[in-house]
C-alpha cells in the first residue's frame, strides 16, 4: 500500500507544478488538468499503512476543487472502498460529471435502471443505481457496489454464480483515476444514480487489484 500511495503523492506533486490549463480528449471527455496541493501532514497520513477516514475524506476534498454536497459525498465512498485494498483514490472529474448529469436527466422521467452504453460497447465504466422512494444517498449507492465484494473471490477472480461484482470490482479498479457522478430523483419520486469512471476497468480475465 505504501508504494501505491507514495506513487500517488508522486503523481500529486508533478501535476501540481504543471500547467492550470484544462486539456480536451478528442472523445470530449477530458481529466482535470492540474491536481491540488496536498499539505506535509497529508502526505505522511497517507504514507501510514491505515489512513484514516478523517484523512481519506480531506484528501477527497482536495482532489475535487469546488466539490460540495453530493459530488463530495460520491468521492469520499469511493475513495473509502478504495483505501481498504490500498488503491489510489480517484480525483474528481467535470467532464465525467456532466456526463453522468446528462445520463440521470435522460432517467428522471422512468428512472430506469438502464446503461448509457450499449452492453457491449462501453467506452467509460458506468455503475447505476435505483432506489425506491426519494432519500437515497451517495453514500447508499456506492455502499451497495462495494456489498458486491461478499460474492467476490479475488484467488480465482470469479463471482459467485447468480450474483453480481462488477460494481464492485470497477470501484476498486487499480487503473482507473477519474470520476463523475450524478443523482435524480425521477418524476415518480425514485432515485437514479449514476457514477462514470475512467479509464474503464472490468477487463475479463484481469483482477481488479
Amino acid at each position: 500500500m505504501g508504494s501505491h500511495l507514495s506513487l500517488f503523492l508522486f503523481l500529486v506533486l508533478l501535476t501540481s507544478s504543471s500547467s492550470s490549463s484544462s486539456s480536451s480528449s478528442s472523445s470530449g471527455i477530458s481529466a482535470v488538468s492540474a491536481a491540488p496541493y496536498l499539505s506535509p501532514q497529508l502526505q505522511a497520513k497517507l504514507l501510514s499503512s491505515k489512513p484514516d477516514n478523517e484523512t481519506i475524506y480531506r484528501v477527497s476534498k482536495q482532489l475535487c476543487w469546488n466539490c460540495i454536497g453530493e459530488s463530495l459525498q460520491f468521492l469520499f465512498a469511493h475513495n473509502l472502498v478504495r483505501a481498504s485494498k490500498g488503491e489510489l483514490p480517484l480525483m474528481w472529474d467535470f467532464e465525467l460529471e456532466r456526463y453522468a448529469r446528462w445520463w440521470a436527466g435522460q432517467r428522471k422521467s422512468d428512472c430506469k435502471l438502464e446503461h448509457s452504453f450499449p452492453e457491449d460497447g462501453f467506452k467509460l465504466g458506468e455503475n447505476i443505481y435505483w432506489g425506491s422512494g426519494s432519500s437515497w444517498t451517495p453514500s447508499d449507492a456506492v455502499g451497495t457496489w462495494a456489498a458486491e465484494e461478499k460474492y467476490y473471490t479475488y484467488a480465482t477472480n470469479t463471482c459467485e454464480e447468480g450474483q453480481m461484482c462488477g460494481h464492485y470490482t470497477q470501484i476498486v479498479w487499480k487503473t482507473t483515476r477519474r470520476i463523475g457522478c450524478a443523482r435524480v430523483v425521477c418524476d415518480d419520486g425514485d432515485v437514479f444514480m449514476t457514477c462514470n469512471y475512467d479509464p474503464v476497468g472490468n477487463y475479463v480475465g484481469e483482477r481488479p487489484y
